[in-house]
């Protein structure tokens, strides 16, 4: 009996280590495969070398200057300082043996769900939309996203007019077409 349950019990642990990961399907893992194959563009791009300790570099500064999901997607990978885990060594690797990005996020995934849980919000077409339409929580992400702020808004129409106000410099072609209808 002992050794039928080993012989059970290996062939577990030997049909667990060869089951494929799941593959990604479209639309999974959005933030992942996008901020990943950045990363790899910039990398291919500068002709940095590719070792893991150097790309390990590239990814943490990668991740210093990006907000939103991305900034959660580092958080995640522990790419940043205030982050609780760290499994930001399971992208250096596998991207120094040119593994496509899609199945360094399928092991991410793998790993900590979360990671591909996170998707991009859906982007307003500031040329078309009528503002007026829009929620306050919607006209406030516009400005956020900008890296701006309506101190004093009180009303919607504030926070439409500084969006009128500010859109020249932060969406040029969306105003230019607003101007032009």
């Amino acid at each position: 009996m002992p050794l039928t349950s080993r012989l059970v019990a290996a062939v577990a642990l030997v049909t667990m280590a060869v089951m494929p990961v799941e593959a990604l399907k479209e639309g999974d893992c959005e933030v992942c495969v996008s901020f990943l194959e950045r990363l790899y563009k910039i990398l291919n791009d500068d002709q940095v070398e590719f070792t893991p300790p150097s790309i390990e570099k590239h990814l943490v500064k990668a991740c210093k200057g990006v907000k939103g999901k991305e900034n959660r997607f580092c958080y995640y990978l522990g790419a940043t300082s205030d982050a609780a885990t760290k499994i930001i060594n399971e992208v250096p690797k596998p991207m120094s043996y040119h593994m496509p990005v899609e199945k360094i996020c399928e092991k991410l995934k793998k790993m900590d769900s979360q990671i591909c849980e996170l998707k991009y919000d859906k982007q307003v077409d500031l040329s078309t939309v009528d503002l007026k339409t829009l929620r306050v929580k919607e006209l406030k992400k516009i400005l956020d996203v900008w890296g701006e702020s309506c101190k004093g808004c009180a009303e919607k129409s504030d926070f439409i007019r500084k969006i009128k106000e500010l859109m020249h410099l932060y969406a040029p072609n969306d105003a230019k077409i607003r101007r032009d209808l």
